[in-house]
C-alpha cells in the first residue's frame, strides 16, 4: 500500500529510512521496513518475509511476537549506529533476522522438527549469506549483517522458551534414577509431555 501510494502521488519516501547517527534518522527504525525503492525490491522482501514470518508464528508462537519486534528494533538501532551515512530502506534487515533466528534456534534446540525447519531455511535462503558482504554499493549490507546477528542472538536468548526437544524413554529413566521424586510433567509445545527434574526446563 505504501509503495503504491508513493507511485500514485509521486511521493519520495526514502527520507523515512534509517539515516545513521542523525536524530531524524531514528524514526526509520520503525518506518524503513515499509519503504522500498521499487516493486521488485518490495516483492523480493515480501515473499520471503511471508514464508519466514509464517514459520516463526507457527513453530515458535510463544515467543514469535517478541522475536519479531525485537529483531526489528535491534537491527534498526544497530544500523543507525554502525552503518554508512546514507538512507537505509526496506525490510531486508527483519528478513535476515527471522532467517537467522529460525536456523540457529532449530540447531541449538536439537528438536527434530525444528532442525528440519532449519535445514529448509538453509536450503531456501542459504544464498542470503552473501548479502552480508559489501559487494554491491547500493545494497544495505549493514542491514543484512545486523539482522543476521540479531536473529542469532535472539535464538540464543530464547533457547529455553517455546518448543523444546522431547525426552526419550531412556532419558526419562535416567532422570528418574537421578531424582526419583521428580514427577512433574512439561509440554514440549507440540503435544508431547515429558518428565523433568525440578528446576530444569
Amino acid at each position: 500500500m505504501v509503495k503504491t501510494a508513493s507511485v500514485i502521488f509521486d511521493w519520495e519516501l526514502y527520507h523515512l529510512g534509517i539515516y545513521p547517527l542523525d536524530i531524524k534518522g531514528l524514526m526509520g527504525i520503525i518506518l524503513s521496513p515499509f519503504i522500498h525503492g521499487s516493486f521488485s525490491h518490495l516483492i523480493s522482501n515480501s515473499l520471503p518475509l511471508l514464508v519466514l514470518g509464517t514459520a516463526l508464528f507457527y513453530f515458535y508462537r510463544e515467543v514469535a511476537f517478541r522475536v519479531f519486534i525485537l529483531g526489528l528494533l535491534i537491527t534498526g538501532l544497530w544500523v543507525w549506529v554502525f552503518a554508512r551515512p546514507s538512507y537505509h530502506i526496506g525490510a531486508s534487515g527483519v528478513l535476515y533476522s527471522l532467517a537467522a533466528f529460525l536456523f540457529v534456534s532449530g540447531i541449538i534446540r536439537r528438536h527434530p522438527r525444528l532442525m528440519a525447519l532449519s535445514m529448509l531455511v538453509a536450503f531456501l535462503y542459504g544464498g542470503m549469506v552473501w548479502g552480508i558482504f559489501p559487494v554491491r554499493e547500493h545494497i544495505s549490507w549493514e542491514s543484512h549483517l545486523m539482522g543476521m546477528i540479531s536473529g542469532a542472538l535472539l535464538a540464543l536468548f530464547y533457547r529455553e522458551h517455546g518448543p523444546q526437544r522431547p525426552l526419550y524413554s531412556w532419558e526419562i529413566e535416567e532422570i528418574e534414577e537421578t531424582d526419583p521424586d521428580s514427577s512433574e510433567s512439561s509440554d514440549t509445545g507440540n503435544g508431547t509431555s515429558f518428565f523433568y527434574t525440578e528446576g530444569k526446563n
